[in-house]
């Protein structure tokens, strides 16, 4: 008999469908096709972990650190893994839907700095885009709210080295 998900569970992830695809974007940007390989790895453990959510913890929270851990386990498996020829840069051009001109430009930029990020630099960076107040931060990466201003005012700095001048 097949396993069912809740309506509960669904109606969870389709709300939270754009942070967790964020989080698979910052993680995999060359790929699409990991993108979406990440995204089933972490709606499959955030399914297995459903029944262990007791509320403690603010569900949004609850939902980025089981992202963030899949996804920078899976980072880390990947470099484990000898380099495979992907597709050329013309070729890849043509399998990545999106949009172009000078904002899509300045947005690939921006994503290009943040990947040359520590993993932790990353979730600090993400999240603060995604507007998280310091303490859901401290709360989701498991350290202290004066760290997280410490940590993020330090990958600011350096994501402003990685950037081109404007």
């Amino acid at each position: 008999m097949p396993l069912v998900a809740s309506p509960d569970f669904v109606e969870t992830v389709a709300q939270y469908r754009p942070m967790l695809w964020r989080v698979c974007r910052l993680y995999c940007p060359a790929s699409p096709d990991d993108q979406r390989d990440l995204y089933q790895e972490v709606v499959l453990q955030l399914w297995q972990a459903w029944p262990q959510y007791q509320g403690r913890a603010k569900l949004s929270t609850w939902l980025y650190r089981i992202a963030l851990n899949v996804a920078i386990s899976a980072l880390r498996r990947e470099q484990r893994r000898p380099a495979s020829s992907g597709l050329d840069d013309a070729a890849q051009e043509l399998a990545s839907p999106g949009a172009s001109g000078p904002e899509a430009d300045e947005l690939e930029q921006l994503y290009a700095a943040i990947e040359r990020l520590s993993d932790v630099d990353k979730a600090l960076v993400l999240l603060r885009l995604e507007e998280r107040p310091d303490d859901e931060i401290a709360d989701i990466l498991g350290i202290t709210v004066n760290n997280v201003r410490v940590k993020m005012h330090r990958a600011l700095q350096r994501l402003r080295q990685l950037l081109p001048p404007q």
